[in-house]
């Protein structure tokens, strides 16, 4: 017999809308539900047909107007009132805009997915939200927005030299892209360990029980680990930028922060399309082919139980380097379709 906190059936899209709780009317409120319920049909591929390219530009420009319109806003006040701002306001600011972002961020992936449809299209829908996981989910998606935020305006935001927003301009490259791979180092071992190891298996168990995710199943997890992945893990890979001398300010954070968000969020869309996770060190993964594309952790979720691959969510580095990496289905080398390059609208 299925244990019902275990189970992933989802029928209460469907039920009479005044018996909804709060947190049902809240993501119907907000819009963000899988494309797979939508009004217009999903196109289904076969897994032999060319899967669309989605360049990197368009990803960075996404990326970096969300990121630096916040930092534009705050510099206009600071420079027209003349004062900085305490660090719990920063908090507030940088709170609200993460969650404004993410969920900007669902509702443009979901029309991607009405034009180019899903990996696996041919054989499964995404998963919705389960019955039994809407408040779960509520409570993941307000947890990361908060406690990420406040977690590195208390380590790295400094009245003082913070006054104004100002990243590191020159570093940021270097600091964006060695931010996402000590990220994924900390990550890679957390990750494989919590599906090698029975006494950490219980844990994250639960984030396994989609097998085509949606993006709101990105931290649908226990709560052991959502305090990695929201902040045991992050300020690992703080520490680790600290340590090797990478000047790294809360502004710094906040841009880095937006690439991974972005990451893990279509990492969990099942997208058909060949994406590369941004990131300033692209090419020369490309080259060791150690780059991550939205396949490669869609596989990790669909094939994957206790024992699995494919354990990094960035990148492919340490999958590669330590022989924990799987093969592709649809996005292929030799499946992929250059010539007619997919598109990511910024608005």
């Amino acid at each position: 017999m299925i244990n019902e906190k275990n189970s992933m059936k989802s029928t209460w899209r469907y039920t009479d809308r005044s018996t909804w709780n709060f947190h049902q009317k809240t993501l119907v409120f907000l819009d963000i539900l899988p494309a797979s319920r939508n009004d217009k049909p999903v196109p289904k591929h076969q897994k032999t047909d060319k899967i669309p390219y989605l360049p990197d530009w368009y990803m960075y420009r996404w990326i970096l107007s969300r990121a630096l319109l916040p930092l534009a806003l705050q510099y206009a006040v600071v420079s027209y009132t003349g004062k900085p701002w305490h660090v719990f306001a920063v908090f507030i600011y940088y709170s609200l805009w993460f969650k404004a972002i993410g969920i900007n961020q669902i509702h443009v992936l979901r029309r991607i997915g009405n034009i180019y449809g899903f990996l696996d299209g041919d054989q499964h829908d995404r998963d919705d939200v389960p019955d039994v996981g809407v408040k779960k989910v509520m409570r993941s998606l307000s947890s990361t927005g908060t406690f990420r935020p406040m977690l590195i305006a208390l380590l790295t935001y400094d009245i003082r030299s913070n006054a104004v927003p100002n990243p590191h301009w020159a570093w940021l490259p270097l600091t964006v892209g060695c931010y996402g791979i000590a990220l994924d180092f900390w990550f890679y071992w957390y990750h494989r360990l919590m599906h090698t190891t029975d006494s950490l298996w219980k844990y994250h168990r639960t984030h396994h029980l989609t097998k085509h995710p949606n993006p709101l199943m990105s931290l649908y997890a226990d709560t052991e680990q959502e305090i990695f992945d929201i902040v045991v893990i992050p300020l690992m890979a703080y520490l680790t930028l600290t340590v090797v001398g990478i000047p790294f300010n809360f502004y710094d954070w906040w841009i880095c922060g937006q690439f991974v968000t972005f990451s893990e969020l279509t990492g969990h869309t099942g997208l058909r399309l060949h994406a590369t996770t941004p990131t300033p060190f692209g090419p020369l993964l490309r080259q060791l082919d150690a780059d991550l594309v939205i396949e490669d952790h869609d596989l990790h979720h669909r094939r994957g139980w206790k024992k699995s691959f494919n354990y990094g969510k960035h990148c492919r580095l340490w999958d590669r380097l330590f022989g924990t990496s799987g093969e592709r289905i649809e996005s292929k080398e030799q499946n992929v379709d250059y010539e007619h390059p997919a598109s990511l609208p910024l608005w």
